[in-house]
């Protein structure tokens, strides 16, 4: 009987090139990556055992790629298309089961406040939409749009009347301008506000330090010590903190911050010193304002809008407190807690760089712009419902 004889080779330059590139890529699929390399083994002539044997594939797939190469070329390695398992579920089943995900399960008489894709799974099956469906599917269904029902995010209306100036006036202090006016070097930014309740927590067993593959251990029973207000002045523009504790918050013990700062240089002797505070109840209304005045005639409360501490730089200090100093809550009483405070001030201030604050009143002018487009889209889709 004759012998099978190996279908020859030859390569061009480019060929040559490309299938190099395809066999020695480290971007290549292996797949790819395979058929280059029997294509290149058979260019220099060698015979499709040895390829099985050098490539680690089986000969018959040798032998299928070397005629599909021999009759098509490079575009012949390609995979041909397949029709593959055919759709068990529709494009409006899909659609359908997306749908019920954008929707609250209180509005469809399911006692559950958020949608999980468990749950979605087995409310698909329920409400006959599709037969049985893992959960695994809902969830790359959800994923195509995004979709996370199992997320939600709080909100809140401005309700201040003079949202738009007071937080302009922040704003422009921020980028260091008063009123249309530079600040001077001699015009300083306070932002200052409290963190209340810092419990100190006396944990009933030691806390463990963190090892290899073990994070650190908090025993989670524990003891109350009390709790104690933290008070905190931050100066914006040059990243120095002025911090104090206090039993609770009150005036009291804001205007004993306002004098722990305030009778220090530079603000003691400076033009103006500023300072942007909340609408707390210890710092609001005119009397509030006029307090720190009456003390320290270059003192200048600046109110935040109301709902609007995020416009306060000194919550993003706290945040970095409570990160950093006050987790995992591990004190044995409140003079502990006070310390640690004081100390990390010291280490704060010691190589603390302004805060990169980004939000301009262009950026609020676009998003009172985007608030007003949502109010007005909501007060037109109410307009269109038909009356009960």
């Amino acid at each position: 009987m004759p012998v099978a004889v190996a279908r020859p080779i030859s390569l061009t330059a480019a060929e040559r090139h490309r299938s190099k590139k395809a066999a020695y890529g480290h971007k290549t699929a292996h797949q790819d990556r395979v058929r280059a390399r029997i294509v290149l083994h058979a260019a220099r002539g060698q015979g499709n055992a040895r390829i099985a044997r050098e490539t680690g594939v089986h000969l018959d797939t040798v032998r299928a790629w070397r005629v599909r190469f021999a009759d098509g070329g490079l575009p012949a390695l390609a995979g041909r298309k397949r029709s593959g398992r055919p759709r068990r579920f529709t494009p409006i089943q899909v659609a359908e089961v997306k749908a019920l995900a954008c929707q609250r399960p209180a509005e469809n008489c399911t006692p559950l406040s958020r949608w999980s894709v468990p749950e979605l799974a087995r409310e698909v099956v329920a409400r006959r939409i599709s037969g049985p469906v893992s959960v695994s599917t809902v969830r790359r269904w959800l994923r195509e749009d995004a979709i996370e029902p199992w997320q939600h995010r709080s909100w809140i209306f401005i309700t201040d009347p003079d949202f738009r100036r007071k937080a302009e006036h922040v704003l422009d202090l921020y980028a260091r301008t008063w009123e249309g006016r530079s600040l001077s070097a001699d015009e300083f930014l306070i932002s200052s506000d409290e963190k209340t309740s810092i419990q100190a927590r006396c944990r009933c067993h030691p806390t463990l330090a963190p090892g290899q593959a073990r994070a650190m251990r908090v025993n989670h029973t524990y003891g109350r010590g009390g709790a104690l207000a933290y008070l905190a002045a931050y100066d914006v523009h040059r990243a120095k903190v002025f911090g104090r504790t206090e039993p609770r918050t009150g005036i009291d013990p804001i205007m004993a911050l306002v004098t722990q700062v305030m009778s220090q240089e530079p603000y003691a002797r400076a033009k103006r010193v500023f300072w942007v505070v909340d609408n707390g109840s210890s710092h609001c209304g005119k009397k509030a304002a006029d307090r720190p005045t009456a003390a320290f005639s270059n003192a200048v409360l600046v109110h935040t809008p109301v709902h609007a501490s995020w416009l306060n730089q000194v919550e993003i200090f706290f945040s970095v407190v409570q990160r950093k100093v006050v987790s995992p809550n591990d004190f044995t009483d409140l003079a502990q807690v006070g310390d640690r405070l004081r100390a990390s001030e010291d280490r704060y201030n010691a190589t603390a760089q302004p805060f990169q604050w980004r939000f301009t009143t262009s950026d609020l002018d676009d998003l009172l712009a985007r608030l007003d487009q949502h109010t007005a889209d909501r007060q037109e889709e109410s307009s269109a419902e038909p009356a009960a």
